[in-house]
């Protein structure tokens, strides 16, 4: 087993592997920007590394200094957590190289995985369905072909970059007339943004739902899929509330691409945790992307099966398999997860500041991820989110009305948050239905 784990991370989701390290007997060391000198995982950590200026660049993404606080402190692993180095293909190489165990897949996964292009590739290869599309990377100058590609695809259509991420980087074009200008601005957009302007084109779906399966893969060739997440509520790209399992999936749809899921993880030889992300519209399941990380909503899919994500990570890095068998994992009940970000509810604008009063809810079923505590300052530095709210019941109708009920209970007084939203949303009757798609809470609002 792993002794020591340098968390390369911050907030909630640091807090969250320092626990399951400590639980497993695994010591931690914790690193943070000068701003993050009073995080609570910082506080908790059997040691601590300050490397950096708040600045991102200078502290979270700066490998030099994680990998410099590693050999300072005897680190044998490192976990990244989600965001930051997590899916940073050159960082698990020099983690690689220098001897140090990356909790997370190999290099060259994160690296195909991250390029869409040959993510799309593998995945078909591996029999991964996907959305129909230019099978590879469009040239913006070459007018005709492009104009063929889309009349094959037929339009709509959606020009993506291939290194975005996060929403960043993808332009809906109608009709021909749209296509030469959309394809070069984006390439351009792209190449400012990521240093990359290869750019490819798919069918755009007008109504689809954001379904991503789960999976586990150990170095001993034995991958599992744990059930899927409906994230379909987003803003810009960005997820709001997740549930699972995914409301209208059947278990023989589940199992069905599952099973494809796993075969594709021992087919790139994958290890550790990972989530396939599939647009799914009229019964059928569309690749988009693989995250080579624990995802922000893993909680869920933990409350309905039981299982510890983190845990199993943690394991599958030191070399030992899977704890779990596919027949196994069991899915009991539903869980839903509601992002909590320090922002105005209705302009969305970041709302950083001292926590004057925080109280969480609790009774069963109820779990929150979060670093806050009374006292606190929210930094203005980085991402908004400062806590993860978790119903589980034995059904969806009574996880909402368990969800309601917390949330009006949460009480983080100091700063604005998104609660009232989340209250909106769960008392609206599309959402209680479950008929919900990708598109369905910006028109919201937008009205």
């Amino acid at each position: 087993m792993l002794k020591k784990v340098l968390i390369a991370n911050r907030g909630e989701i640091a807090l969250r592997i320092l626990r399951a390290c400590h639980e497993m007997g695994i010591s931690t060391v914790a690193v943070h920007s000068t701003a993050d000198k009073h995080l609570k995982h910082v506080l908790l950590a059997d040691e601590t590394v300050c490397i950096g200026a708040p600045a991102s660049t200078a502290s979270y993404l700066n490998t030099n200094a994680v990998i410099s606080a590693a050999e300072l402190t005897d680190a044998d692993a490192i976990h990244p957590g989600y965001g930051f180095l997590s899916e940073n293909a050159e960082f698990a190489q020099r983690l690689e190289e220098s001897g140090f165990t990356f909790i997370g897949p190999s290099a060259e996964n994160i690296r195909v995985m991250g390029d869409k292009v040959a993510a799309i590739k593998t995945m078909k290869a591996a029999g991964i369905p996907c959305v129909p599309g230019s099978n590879g990377p469009l040239d913006p100058n070459d007018d005709k072909a492009n104009h063929a590609h889309a009349e094959r695809i037929g339009y709509p259509v959606m020009v993506k970059a291939a290194g975005g991420g996060g929403g960043r980087g993808m332009r809906v074009i109608h009709n021909a007339s749209e296509l030469a200008d959309a394809i070069r601005l984006t390439s351009a957009e792209a190449q400012a943004a990521f240093n990359n302007g290869m750019v490819y084109m798919e069918k755009f779906l007008g109504n689809p739902r954001h379904i991503e399966i789960q999976v586990l893969a150990d170095t001993h060739g034995n991958a599992i899929h744990l059930g899927e997440r409906d994230c379909s509520l987003q803003r810009r790209h960005q997820k709001v509330i997740e549930e699972a399992p995914a409301p209208g999936i059947t278990e023989a749809e589940r199992n069905r691409i599952g099973a494809i899921c796993t075969k594709a993880c021992q087919h790139i030889n994958y290890r550790g945790a990972g989530t396939f992300e599939f647009l799914y519209q009229d019964g059928e399941f569309y690749f988009i992307e693989m995250n080579t990380r624990v995802q922000v909503e893993h909680p869920v899919t933990e409350m309905i099966t039981g299982v510890d994500i983190v845990k199993e990570q943690l394991r599958i890095a030191a070399g030992l398999p899977l704890t779990y068998k596919q027949d196994e994992i069991i899915i009991k009940g539903h869980a839903i997860e509601c992002r909590i970000n320090a922002e105005d509810p209705r302009t969305f604008i970041p709302s950083p500041g001292k926590i004057s009063y925080f109280h969480t809810p609790g009774g069963n079923g109820v779990r929150v991820d979060t670093h806050l505590y009374s006292g606190y300052s929210v930094p203005p530095f980085y991402d908004s989110m400062v806590a993860k709210l978790i119903t589980h019941a034995e059904d969806r109708k009574s996880a909402i009305a368990k969800m309601r009920n917390a949330l009006s209970e949460m009480a983080i007084e100091g700063i604005k948050t998104n609660i009232p939203l989340h209250m909106d949303l769960l008392n609206d009757k599309v959402v209680q239905a479950g008929g919900m798609n990708i598109h369905y809470l910006e028109k919201q609002l937008n009205s």
